[in-house]
């Protein structure tokens, strides 16, 4: 890297013990984490994180939706080079999903603040609202309204899973903070992330330098048919929201095995009512999860999904109504951002891969406001949303190491935004 500061390394026992410390908040049987978007464990966690982000004398800003950022100065005020990812996790989350970008951010930063490292730009580390959708429908959200995507107010009147309202929580919780939305647009913005699949491991790679994220289209089809003895009822009679459900869930996975590539699918949700053995389900509620990588084949398998949907309902006699949950489009990106991960982890020895995501990430909304880039760690057997997640903290470390000097380059680099004009796809 030909650089004063290629020898600097981050403590990798101090990243470690920030980990395993903020995985105590809110335990879960087999070493996870459970913190639902503002409950009260996502508060005790906020205030660990803030507390140390204020020990290293960062200025801590939260804004109206609850996103949090802390900054270093830099030798200029100019827009900031900027890391982050989010601490919210599923209910049966694992300890390094996202958490793993936020404290990457503060250790890069610690390694600067000890090093006596200055920088041009301001060093920012974040973490965001809401990723995980799993409280609060989008995924993504706080980062969603840091870049202006959707209203702050409209964001405050969703309602989650649980019936309560994002704004009331962030009050509750107090983390509705002062700062305006949309926040300022970085110089850069670089997330390091566990990949959450195989392919890493698979390849014998420590590195992914990521390409961009799939699209992810999220729909939530609730059924109504009619309740009725399972004994007596003829089979030609029925009007069985659990058949229709099931036929549902079916058809998307034959669907996206039929059109192979990189199309995914997935039923992840599924309620019948009233819930019972010897009686036809008269209601059903599940959600579609379609992702793909190519926007045009987004499209023809929410199209092929709609027109099965149409027929099941008018076959079995039931009504069926649709509720996009989230749509997003595939994100590419800055060609620049990509190329100096990968020539920075393979400065420093590391075996690249070059991958887009197949998980959304907060990265994919910073791209609509800066350069953009991300970095893969790999994650055992692929695992993620789920207590056994592990990655090994060798290969944390390197990733890391990895976005210590990315950003660095990127402080350095006069960066042009390659973003697509409103209304272009790539």
């Amino acid at each position: 890297m030909n650089s004063p500061c290629d020898h600097l390394r981050i403590d990798g026992d101090r990243l470690m013990r920030r980990l395993v410390e903020l995985a105590t908040i809110g335990p879960i049987e087999g070493g996870g984490s459970s913190r639902l978007a503002l409950t009260d464990e996502d508060r005790e966690g906020r205030d660990l994180v803030t507390t140390w982000m204020r020990d290293l004398g960062l200025d801590v800003r939260i804004d109206g939706i609850g996103n949090v950022v802390a900054t270093r100065p830099g030798r200029t005020d100019g827009p900031a080079v900027m890391t982050g990812s989010h601490i919210d996790t599923v209910r049966s989350g694992g300890r390094y999903d996202g958490n793993l970008g936020v404290l990457a951010g503060l250790e890069v930063i610690e390694t600067l603040i000890d090093a006596g490292v200055e920088t041009e730009h301001p060093i920012a580390v974040a973490f965001f609202t809401d990723e995980e959708g799993a409280r609060f429908p989008p995924d993504m959200l706080g980062s969603l309204v840091y870049v202006g995507g959707l209203g702050l107010e409209e964001a405050l009147d969703i309602e989650g899973i649980d019936g309560s309202i994002v704004g009331d929580e962030l009050d509750r919780i107090g983390y509705r903070g002062p700062h305006p939305c949309p926040g300022p647009a970085p110089h850069a913005f670089v997330e390091l992330h566990i990949e959450q699949g195989p392919v890493l491991e698979a390849g014998g790679h420590t590195i992914g330098a990521v390409t961009g994220v799939q699209g992810i289209s999220w729909t939530e089809f609730t059924i109504t048919g009619q309740a009725n003895h399972a004994g007596t009822t003829p089979m030609d009679l029925r009007h069985d929201a659990g058949w229709a459900a099931a036929a549902i869930a079916v058809h998307v996975r034959d669907m996206a095995t039929r059109m192979g590539g990189r199309q995914v699918a997935t039923v992840g949700r599924l309620d019948l009512a009233p819930d019972l053995v010897n009686v036809v389900a008269g209601s059903a509620v599940l959600t579609v999860d379609l992702r793909n990588t190519d926007e045009a084949l987004l499209t023809e398998a929410e199209a092929d999904l709609a027109a099965f949907v149409e027929g099941i309902a008018e076959a079995e006699g039931v009504l069926i109504e649709a509720r996009t949950l989230a749509r997003f489009e595939p994100v590419a990106f800055n060609g620049s951002v990509v190329a100096t991960v990968a020539s920075t982890a393979e400065s420093l020895g590391h075996a690249v891969s070059e991958m887009p995501s197949g998980a959304g990430h907060d990265a994919q909304m910073m791209a609509r406001i800066c350069p953009t880039g991300m970095v893969f760690v790999p994650s055992r057997d692929g695992i993620s949303h789920n207590p056994a997640e592990y990655t090994d903290p060798v290969d944390l470390a390197a990733g890391v190491n990895v976005l210590l000097h990315t950003l660095l380059r990127l402080d350095g680099d006069a960066l042009e935004d390659d973003a697509p004009e409103e209304g272009e796809t790539r």
